[in-house]
Order: structure tokens, then sequence, then C-alpha cells
């Protein structure tokens, strides 16, 4: 059974009850002196809590998302990574699935939209990776035809999974409610990990010697998938939303790229790239390297953007609420940067915040991107 298997969490559900059950109905019994009695107890406790450990730990994934698969878990995930020497065939974006869109009533793609789960290979960094693209009803009717649509890159947190952002964030469909509601203009999304070298954390860094996890995404990304779908080519046709490192991403490569991502949002967003075991030493040595991916500095030395951001934070819950307000001031200190923020007054960093904070996200950037 996979990892984020319901089977298997029940299994796990299942054989923690059993267990308690047992060590009450067996304990009266092992109560007596002698090795054997205290090796019941012992494996009793210790199979107990491993069951109740195992029951736990599978339900935070299933809620949070936080490893797809058994790989994953293990870090043993090989089937992504950098590839060096060829592209996919027809091109450097290639659908492999379509689905429906999940929680919206069943119905044609000109009615309901489409989600197409793609695999796709940047033209210049040659990173490989896979991603959802939801296409909103109005891509499939005939009186858009002509029309391009503005699309948003969404991206998870690390490790996070794809899926996440359909399943518990609900993208699609709120993005599909928001357009019912003439809140939002129809738009693309474009859904995957910021993770594009698992399982390295690459914090969207171009990394010396290692994948050049910024370009692709400024860059390769942007160029697949305009290249395959109705995309406005316009300035302004492109933004980029994450939760986390996905937000730290967002935020960053809009900064950086302005002429690329006319607005970045980052909820629950930090503003400079940790350096621990998961991420490995990414700049080398690279002093400006690291300088650049420190957006304080950035904000201080650097000229300022042409770009909208959007930052996200709660005053109870959150570890960076400081740093938000402080960024918030910083970036007004541009004159030129255009900046925007949604505060909570409670909310954990999890997907029921990050939910909370989405459908007035979504519409933001809505009125910050055009189609054609």
């Amino acid at each position: 059974m996979g990892l984020t298997s319901d089977k298997l969490l029940a299994s796990a559900v299942l054989a923690a009850l059993l267990l308690f059950v047992g060590t009450v109905w067996l304990w009266p019994r092992l109560a007596r002196p002698g090795w054997r009695a205290v090796s019941g107890r012992v494996g009793l406790l210790f199979s107990t809590q491993l069951a109740l450990f195992a029951a736990v730990g599978l339900a935070a994934n299933q809620a949070f998302g936080f490893y797809a698969s058994w790989a994953d878990l293990l870090g043993q995930e090989k089937e992504q990574g950098v590839v060096v020497d060829h592209t996919p065939q027809g091109g450097p974006l290639r659908v492999v699935e379509t689905r429906r869109v999940p929680g919206v009533a069943s119905g044609g793609p000109q009615s309901v939209g489409r989600i197409q789960k793609v695999d796709i290979v940047g033209r210049t960094t040659h990173i490989a990776t896979p991603a959802f693209v939801y296409l909103p009803p109005e891509y499939f009717q005939p009186e858009y035809r002509t029309r391009t649509f503005p699309a948003s890159v969404v991206l998870t947190g690390y490790p996070g999974t794809a899926q996440a952002l359909m399943d518990k964030l609900h993208y699609p469909r709120t993005a599909a409610r928001l357009v019912e509601e003439g809140r939002m203009k129809p738009t693309i999304l474009v859904m995957m990990r910021p993770t594009v070298a698992p399982p390295r954390d690459t914090e969207c860094v171009d990394i010396p010697g290692g994948p050049q996890t910024e370009t692709f995404f400024a860059k390769d990304l942007p160029e697949a998938v305009s290249g395959h779908y109705r995309i406005a080519g316009n300035p302004g046709g492109w933004g980029i939303i994450g939760n986390s490192t996905g937000g730290y991403c967002a935020l960053k490569l809009a900064m950086h790229h302005p002429e690329v991502y006319a607005a970045g949002a980052g909820l629950s967003a930090y503003y400079k790239a940790p350096i621990d075991a998961t991420t490995g030493d990414l700049f080398q040595g690279d002093e400006e390297l690291r300088n650049r991916a420190d957006l304080w500095w950035y904000l201080k030395h650097m000229p300022a953007p042409d770009t909208s951001l959007l930052v996200s934070s709660s005053k109870v819950g959150e570890s960076n609420y400081r740093d938000t307000l402080k960024l918030i001031d910083r970036v007004k200190a541009t004159k030129r940067t255009r900046i925007s923020s949604i505060i909570l007054e409670s909310g954990g960093h999890n997907f029921n915040t990050w939910r909370r904070e989405i459908p007035g996200t979504l519409e933001w950037m809505s009125d910050r991107l055009s189609g054609r």
C-alpha cells in the first residue's frame, strides 16, 4: 500500500486500537516477576507506542502532504532529477494524463475545466520535473478560442506534493468559484513543487555546479508552458504564488525577474534562504549569490523592482509575523515596488490557514495580471 493510501492509515489506526485493547487485557497476566513477564510488558508497550506513532504520522502526512511515497519519505526518490542530454519527445512539455478537477461537479471541459499532468524539461537548465496544469472552462469554450489567458505558477512548501495543491489547498476549485462569482479572470494555474531536483531543497537558487533552479523558474518554465498553451505573452501575463518555501521562492522570483512575473505572493513565507541538512551548501562560497538570495539585502542594495508583492502572516501562530511587518515597511520605502498583505488574527503554519488566504490571494493576483 502507498504511503498516502487510506487503507494504510485505516490499518495503522486499527492496529493501534487492537494493541491498546490487548495491552489492557493482558496486563494483569503480565504483572508478575520474571524475565518473560517483563519482556511481555516491554513488548506490548513498545508495539502500542510504535503503532500510535505510525498512525499519527500517517494522518499528519495525509493532512499536510509532507511526503508523496515511501521513496520520498526515505530520501530515495530517483524518478525525476537533472536531465543533461535530451528533452522529451515532442518538446519541453509533454502531457501525460488528463483528469477532472477535484471537488467540482462532473461535466465536460467547457463547463468545469480540466487538469493535465505534464512533464517539463528545461531547455537551458535541463531540469526535469512534473507539474499539474489547471485549464479553466473558458479555455475550451468556442468564444475564447482566439483568446490568451494569464497564468500563475503555484508552488508548495518543502517537501510538499503538487497533488496537495489540488486536494488539500483546493486551488483549481477555488479559482473556478471566484471566476463564477466575477471576482477573478479565468486563469491557467501551473501547480508544482519548488523541489525540482529531489530530494534536495534548492530554495530556487542557481547553485554553482548544481541545479540552476532560479533560471528554470524564470526562463525555462514560462517558455515551456507558453509554448504549449494559450498564455498571454505580454508583460503582465505571469504571476507566481507559494506557501512557506514556495512563498519565499515566489517573492524572490518576482523581485529578481519582474520582466517575467508581474506579481508574486508569499503565504507564510520567510525572506532569506536557509542553510541546513536539506539544502546543503547552496552558494559554494559565492557571496554575491548569497546576498541575492537574501530579500532583506536585495531590497536595501539593489534597484527596487517594478513588481507587485503580497505577503501573509498571522498575529498568533506564525513565526514570521514581525519579519513580515518589517518587510512591508522596507518595501514601502522603495517607492517603486508595490506591496499588499493578508494578516490574520490567528492561524498556524498549515493548510487550514492557507485555505483562508488563497481566495483573497487569487483575487489579488487576477487584478494584476492580464490576458488578450
